[in-house]
């Protein structure tokens, strides 16, 4: 068995769900499945002495999940008084409605169709909920929505989709762009080497304890990925779906479906770039 510490990213073994830094505390929906490992990771991010909390990404529409991430909140003493989303997949965002009348809390997100309240969510946006910092890391790419969230006290990053605990994410074309997600990740990086950023709280699987290694990781896995492409577009597979019977042949085939929306992605930003 490979050891933790050997895996990108360094990721930590152990139950999902409890603290994962001194101000974030995880709460696993229960929605496993090939695309969502092992569920939806809840955010509750509050500062220790504070009666008030942020929930990021509530997660899907269960009433149980829902109430355990309110429960969880409360008994450390927190008042959700804000609920922010890191993009509008359905298993992150379709609980926020419900999630917004249980506890009253306004929704902040980037895309408008997904706000409940006067607040959006844009690049450069710091959040003071309750004494809290967490500033908005606009990272599309994903899909064109996503959004990153850095709390410098705990020299962490909420990643959503964009980074995850365990493999690597689907560049979701149309709506995600490959070059978007590129620049995302530089981004990423960017906090790890000038900001201190070192843990990544991501949307799915185990908190990543070398942020660094990980954007690293991701970058060298899509500039992989990127040259496969291109080369089996050389040899003659031109289809998203031959590309992927092709470079992903060792992927198990219930993974091909998403495989094929990043193969598409890749295409594109292979022919922007006059590559094929």
């Amino acid at each position: 068995m490979t050891e933790a510490a050997a895996l990108p990213g360094r990721p930590r073994s152990g139950d999902l769900t409890g603290p994962a830094t001194p101000r974030a505390h995880c709460v696993l929906a229960p929605n496993p499945s090939p695309m969502t490992l092992d569920g939806t990771n809840t955010w509750i991010v509050a500062e220790p002495d504070s009666g008030l909390a942020v929930v990021i990404d509530p997660g899907p529409l269960d009433e149980g999940h829902l109430r355990a991430v309110i429960d969880t909140a409360e008994r450390a003493g927190h008042r959700v008084a804000l609920t922010l989303l890191t993009h509008g997949h359905p298993d992150h965002a379709d609980g926020a409605a419900r999630f917004a009348e249980l506890t009253g809390s306004p929704v902040r997100a980037l895309d408008p169709a997904l706000r409940l309240g006067d607040e959006g969510l844009a690049a450069g946006d710091v959040i003071t909920t309750g004494g809290l910092e967490l500033r908005v890391v606009p990272t599309p790419g994903h899909t064109a929505d996503s959004l990153c969230f850095h709390l410098p006290a705990d020299r962490a990053v909420l990643t959503g989709d964009t980074i995850l605990g365990r493999g690597t994410t689907v560049v979701a074309h149309p709506d995600g762009r490959l070059g978007d997600y590129l620049d995302s990740l530089r981004r990423l990086r960017s906090l790890t080497v000038d900001d201190g950023v070192a843990t990544v709280l991501p949307g799915h699987g185990p908190v990543l304890n070398d942020a660094q290694g990980a954007v690293e990781f991701y970058l060298a896995h899509r500039a992989n990925r990127l040259a496969q492409v291109e080369t089996a577009v050389e040899a003659g597979h031109r289809t998203a779906a031959e590309v992927v019977a092709n470079v992903y042949a060792d992927v198990d085939r219930s993974l091909w479906p998403a495989a094929e929306l990043s193969v598409r992605a890749q295409l594109d930003y292979l022919g922007e770039h006059g590559l094929i």
